[in-house]
């Protein structure tokens, strides 16, 4: 009964979630395959995970290492694209480059660097994107637009990392021309760095 319950729950939140991505890709004039749900699965139990799979997502995000590890052996019969999202101390990057396919707070040269030493060479480049601290929050990780295009231009340089895009969590602003603007700030500073003759396709 319990199983039953969790599994309508899911599938009411995903089908409201997938219909708010239409209606904004509508709205934005874009076409809603272009954007890709990521299913931020810390702190929820595996179980969970395995029902939202089952209903058609397959991207989920992790943010520490010590619970991801516990879902990655109970989930190991599923091909799950595991994405961490969360601050990285260099004692932990061996573990995530082994096990998740992208890594979305990269902030600093230093763990690029780990990442990709610590990849085995067995797998493909790990999908990096930079985070940036667009709002300069002294709280919040991640490099600031000014620094950006030389941390860009060094991890595009690693081989065993495949720079994607950029990752930005703005400060939360009750009006929407305020928020919008951070993203397209964000938007832009990767216009720009493909300008410069990067590749990039993910803003997350």
């Amino acid at each position: 009964m319990q199983d039953s319950t969790v599994m309508t729950s899911i599938a009411t939140r995903l089908q409201q979630i997938r219909a708010r991505i239409q209606q904004a890709a509508r709205d934005a004039g874009r076409d809603p395959a272009e954007i890709k749900l990521l299913a931020v699965s810390k702190t929820h139990d595996a179980y969970k995970i395995r029902e939202a799979y089952a209903l058609g997502c397959v991207a989920f995000g992790e943010s520490y290492w010590q619970e991801a590890a516990i879902k990655l052996r109970e989930l190991s019969d599923l091909d799950i694209e595991w994405h961490y999202i969360g601050p990285m101390q260099s004692n932990k990057t061996q573990n995530i480059a082994r096990h998740f396919t992208w890594v979305h707070s990269v902030d600093r040269l230093k763990i690029a660097q780990r990442l990709n030493d610590q990849r085995p060479a067995d797998l493909p480049p790990i999908q990096i994107c930079i985070q940036v601290n667009v709002s300069n929050e002294a709280s919040k990780r991640g490099i600031r637009l000014e620094e950006l295009p030389t941390l860009a231009v060094a991890i595009a340089q690693l081989p065993r990392l495949q720079l994607r895009g950029l990752m930005a969590i703005p400060v939360l602003q009750t009006e929407r021309d305020k928020q919008r603007y951070a993203f397209a700030q964000v938007r832009i500073a990767m216009q720009d760095l493909n300008k410069q003759g990067l590749a990039l396709d993910t803003l997350s």
